[in-house]
């Protein structure tokens, strides 16, 4: 049983955001009406083929949305960015501050007070509107939004689950002004895509307990070998750690004289953006510290933004406690790698629009120098995702790099979504990773010694053999389990920052002719087996308490990231802000450790509580093989598409960011 645990923020796939765009017209919007209704391009479900209508949404539910004000002068917002974000560039590190985002490429003020009088005019209510005036919120009634758009809001059942969604292509009233219909992109939350509950629902308390690093384990890598088990691969393997702890980490990535020379991250703000908010992530983050050695968080060093206790929604269909774990990772994670950083927990009402809208107010308000985000869509399928919801992503990501924000994104956990290559009609990488503007962080496997000394470290792709009557079944390499997200997009083509790097065997794997963006861009652990041991509250059988678990997946890569990039401004004495170009500068340098895969197999051996929480029903033995290559993604000399660049190399890496800034 892997244990890593990247959320998905949708409920299901294709459905929690409503599947709509509106094609921007190049002109100057007039003040001349449609003449009739303006169906919304892309605005009907593609699911609902595979659904079943089950009846008519109440006309006087309530119904939050938002609509999306396209940027003026995108293309002239991405020259920017490369002049300023590239470290050849006389220009380099000159970010926008956020008025002056705002004066060259948010929407107008006046646009943004046509839009809103427009809602109010249809009956809605505008609850709030972002900073750059990018996305503005509105609520009503299903009856109201039915008028508006032309639609009529029904309930279906789908994959297992009740879900509601406009029924047909939504459109503009007639006699819509150009003014209104030329600026607003896109609009989302109509087709929210599970069951609807009222807002003001309380969070459930502590998770169910699971315990992961079980004994026979080792402190570090080696320490203890599994004599008693069956060979595999010619010789006895060794049991896999208990989980590595943050002096671990600091040292094999070079931190720990940087931590004792007070280079901590101090002066940095990370922000982790979840869906819910842990009732006991303080106490339990404090903790930790204290068994760890670690610093504690002073009075204001942490902090959280969440709707408050009563403001949260879709508790049932979310999991709302299983998000607990993710922000206790988090947290934990990003104070390991840089106690000196402030650390700023923003929440989000649920695991849908709450979140977008959680993500994209964290970066309108500019809470913090450095984002990360361990969720995905699972896919980069536009019908699955829809247009309107790539170009909100694609728009506050261009926002956040333009104003010098560093954003992460975990790439995913199920490799290239071949299940081991055995699937390649699913080849697939995952958004948001894949926007230009963010940091697709993806997943390794580390070997750390007993003197915090990095022996190995390669892809995280695994497979697994199950002992069974004596001996390791299937025979080794075993079944794939899961892996670091990875490979080539198929929504943006590829970014100034890859031309020259990635391989054209990458870039053009669809075929075409024209290169597209390859994932991930730079990696850090994510091998639950070689992963990051945190403490949590947990419900136990015999009560509720602190306790630990070795946890992984590229949930754990992405802070760990944020927390390196806090110590590396604070050593390089500037906001790095949108790092890729940077990342790509460095590629082929011993600043990078260079990932490829083993030259001979690999493989350590887990215990597991079969029951995942004590030792009542026993334990079960798997036998892992690291880094197999049965996908279509590898990990090589150079850049790769299971690992980017390769990981942080230790001090050289800190050493060479303000030396490739320099060198323009």
């Amino acid at each position: 049983m892997e244990r890593s645990p990247l959320r998905r923020r949708r409920l299901m796939v294709g459905l929690a955001i409503a599947v709509s765009t509106v094609t921007v017209s190049a002109l100057a919007p007039s003040a001349f009406a449609a003449p009739s209704r303006q169906v919304i391009p892309g605005s009907m479900p593609q699911w609902e083929g595979q659904a079943h209508p089950l009846s008519n949404t109440s006309t006087s539910d309530q119904i939050g949305f938002g609509v999306l004000l396209g940027m003026r002068n995108s293309s002239a917002a991405v020259a920017t960015l490369q002049k300023i974000s590239d470290p050849t560039s006389a220009s380099y590190g000159k970010w926008l501050t956020n008025a002056q985002f705002r004066a060259q490429f948010a929407p107008s003020a006046s646009d943004v007070n046509t839009v809103k009088d427009w809602l109010t005019k249809q009956g809605f209510r505008v609850t709030k509107t972002l900073t750059s005036g990018m996305y503005v919120e509105a609520s009503g009634t299903a009856g109201q939004i039915e008028k508006t758009f032309a639609t009529t809001v029904k309930n279906f059942s789908y994959q297992g689950k009740t879900v509601r969604a406009n029924s047909s292509a939504l459109s503009f009233p007639a006699g819509t002004p150009a003014a209104v219909t030329g600026v607003i992109s896109g609009v989302l939350g109509i087709d929210q895509g599970a069951q609807l509950h009222k807002p003001a629902d309380m969070e459930p308390g502590p998770p169910a307990g699971e315990r992961f690093g079980v004994d026979p384990c080792s402190d570090y890598f080696g320490q203890k070998v599994a004599t008693d088990k069956p060979s595999a691969y010619g010789k006895k393997q060794p049991y896999a750690v208990c989980g590595y702890g943050p002096q671990q980490y600091q040292s094999a990535y070079g931190e720990s004289s940087l931590l004792r020379a007070g280079i901590d991250g101090r002066g940095v703000t990370v922000a982790i953006t979840d869906a819910y908010a842990a009732p006991t992530i303080l106490a339990d983050a404090q903790k930790y510290n204290q068994v760890h050695g670690q610093p504690l968080f002073k009075p204001g060093q942490f902090s959280q933004i969440t709707p408050g206790p009563d403001g949260y929604d879709l508790i049932d269909d979310c999991g709302a406690s299983g998000w607990y774990g993710e922000e206790t990772l988090d947290v934990e994670a990003v104070h390991a790698m840089a106690p000196g950083a402030k650390v700023v927990y923003v929440g989000g009402s649920d695991c849908s629009s709450g979140l977008d809208d959680a993500w994209a107010e964290t970066i309108d308000n500019h809470v913090a120098d450095i984002i990360t985000n361990s969720w995905t869509d699972g896919t980069d399928d536009i019908n699955t995702l829809s247009q309107d919801y790539v170009d909100f992503y694609t728009e506050f990501s261009l926002e956040a790099a333009l104003t010098g924000i560093t954003v992460n994104f975990s790439s995913g956990d199920a490799g290239d979504r071949t299940v081991g290559g055995t699937d390649p009609a699913s080849k697939s990488v995952e958004f948001p990773a894949d926007s230009p503007y963010v940091t697709g962080v993806g997943g390794t496997s580390v070997a750390i010694g007993k003197n915090g000394q990095r022996i190995w470290e390669h892809g995280w792709q695994s497979s697994y053999s199950l002992l069974t009557n004596g001996a390791w079944d299937p025979a080794p390499p075993g079944t794939y389990s899961s892996g670091g997200g990875g490979g080539t997009s198929v929504l943006y083509a590829q970014p100034f920052y890859q031309r020259g790097k990635v391989p054209t065997s990458i870039s053009e794997y669809f075929g075409g002719k024209t290169p597209m963006r390859a994932v991930p861009d730079i990696s850090m652990p994510g091998d639950p087996n070689t992963g990051f041991e945190v403490g949590q509250t947990q419900v136990f059988p015999e009560g509720t308490h602190w306790d630990q678990y070795r946890i992984g997946g590229t949930s754990l890569s992405s802070p760990l990231l944020a927390g390196v990039v806090a110590v590396a401004d604070q050593f390089s004495h500037r906001k790095l802000g949108f790092m890729n170009p940077l990342y790509y500068k460095l590629l082929n340098t011993p600043a990078l450790n260079d990932i490829t895969a083993p030259t001979s197999p690999l493989a350590e051996v887990r215990t597991n509580f079969a029951n995942s929480v004590d030792n009542t029903q026993g334990k079960t033995y798997q036998l892992q093989t690291i880094d197999v290559q049965s996908t279509t993604i590898h990990s090589k000399r150079g850049y790769d598409d299971e690992t980017g660049v390769g990981s942080p190399g230790g001090l050289l890496f800190f050493l060479g960011l303000p030396i490739a800034a320099l060198l323009h």
